[in-house]
């Protein structure tokens, strides 16, 4: 299964937007996909149901990215300094497709799917948050593939 279609199934399960995007990338990360999904449990909702924060399926690409780099020193400041450009790129990239990156105003946007997000067309995916999921999943695989070149 591809991990767009893997984060479209674990939001029919009940997962949130962080918990669906981290968990599909769970075996790059060495961790269980139960394991990413503790560790994004909070980030929903615009962290923790409030509308108000960073879309959840975009804090669950960043933690994924943050999991991808995962020595850590004292300071850690060249971990940040490789892990902060991708987070914006992912970011940035999020909000050229959709015009917004916090979960209320997406919400109150309700940005459907478009040629600017062929895997949520590609799997007829029609509800807005799953819209969210499957594109952040798909952004980040598109980051991730272009720094592996």
């Amino acid at each position: 299964m591809d991990r767009c279609a893997m984060a479209y199934q674990y939001r029919k399960e009940g997962y949130n937007c962080a918990q669906a995007v981290a968990a599909s990338f769970a075996d790059l990360t060495g961790l269980t996909p139960e394991t990413m999904m503790a560790a994004a449990k909070g980030f929903g909702g615009g962290v923790g149901g409030s509308f108000q924060e960073l879309c959840g399926a975009v804090s669950g690409a960043v933690l994924v990215l943050g999991m991808l780099d995962p020595d850590v020193t004292e300071t850690d400041r060249a971990g940040r300094k490789r892990v902060y450009p991708k987070a914006k790129a992912l970011r940035d990239r999020f909000e050229e497709t959709f015009g917004h990156i916090h979960c209320g105003d997406l919400r109150a946007a309700r940005p459907g799917a478009t040629d600017k997000t062929p895997a949520a067309v590609r799997l007829g995916v029609t509800a807005h948050c799953d819209i969210m999921v499957v594109t952040a999943v798909e952004l980040l695989e598109a980051l991730l593939n272009e720094e592996a070149d």
